[in-house]
């Protein structure tokens, strides 16, 4: 693999938002929580703030896919599908509700390859998140851009035999259907064709249905492991190795693992999430 650039400084971009009692609202019946519990009534729950920021793109300058990128040019090299290969946040404080957010966002690494599959490239992409200057929350993501499907290859090729089933503490399942798919889409202001047109979904990218939002997979089984924690994550990071369809169930798990930092013990849960066949779609880590 080849990191592809010049020595000139990178791209950047730089915008505000609100953390508005709206986004709140809407993150929370999302998820079928209650925002006036404990300190969501005054805070913004960590990892909720992926509701904020939404790309304005215009219209016109949306990519052939819908995908408005994340929120800074993603780099054409001709290949026109867009996928979250991950993401990872460390938090240094909260997002107070009527708080003023900036965030920085930098393209850190581009870099090209060809498999199986044949030419992708990786892009990974920095975030701070900063109130009057401090920051709160620094990400980083990594975004995989794939080449045009020319077969349907993720309906028809044989399925991978499910892993080893992983021991879990606590578990649940769900169904995501296209009202959460497209309520997440509204409230993260997301075009991304693949979560709600189901003819271009199969027809065009080769998927055997609408795909589930990674994100979406990543605030569900950050609200598990915080629930089996009972606290917020000082970090949290997935990622995402297989695509779920809506309308096929989701299995959420999480269990205890031990974890050491500057010689002081600290819970850390792993969390993840599988498909009907057992597969795991996600993996993450709360810390």
């Amino acid at each position: 693999m080849s990191a592809t650039g010049t020595a000139s400084a990178p791209p950047e971009a730089w915008t505000d938002d609100i953390a508005t009692p709206g986004l709140l609202r809407r993150m929370a019946a999302l998820l079928g929580r209650d925002w006036r519990t404990g300190a969501q009534g005054t805070v913004i729950p960590r990892g909720w703030h992926v509701g904020l920021f939404p790309t304005a793109l215009p219209q016109a300058e949306l990519r052939p896919d819908g995908y408005a990128g994340p929120g800074i040019a993603l780099p054409d090299l001709g290949l026109p599908r867009v996928m979250l290969g991950g993401r990872r946040a460390t938090y240094a404080g909260d997002i107070p509700l009527g708080a003023t957010v900036r965030r920085h966002t930098t393209i850190e690494r581009v870099a090209e390859k060809t498999g199986r599959s044949g030419r992708i490239a990786v892009v990974t992409v920095c975030s701070t998140l900063a109130i009057d200057g401090e920051t709160v929350v620094t990400e980083h993501e990594n975004y995989v851009l794939r080449e045009a499907a020319t077969t349907t290859p993720d309906a028809t090729a044989p399925a991978p035999a499910p892993a080893q089933a992983r021991p879990a503490q606590i578990a649940r399942t769900l169904t995501p259907d296209e009202t959460l798919l497209f309520r997440f889409c509204a409230v993260t202001y997301n075009a991304h064709r693949i979560h709600y047109d189901a003819p271009y979904a199969t027809g065009r990218e080769g998927y055997p249905a609408l795909v589930v939002n990674g994100p979406l997979t990543a605030l569900l089984a950050l609200e598990l492991a915080r629930e089996a924690a009972g606290r917020e994550p000082a970090a949290f990071g997935y990622r995402l190795l297989h695509p779920l369809s809506c309308g096929r169930p989701m299995h959420l798990k999480a269990r205890e693992e031990a974890g050491e930092e500057g010689g002081e013990e600290l819970g850390t849960w792993r969390v993840w999430a599988e498909d009907d066949a057992g597969r795991v779609a996600l993996d993450a880590t709360f810390r």
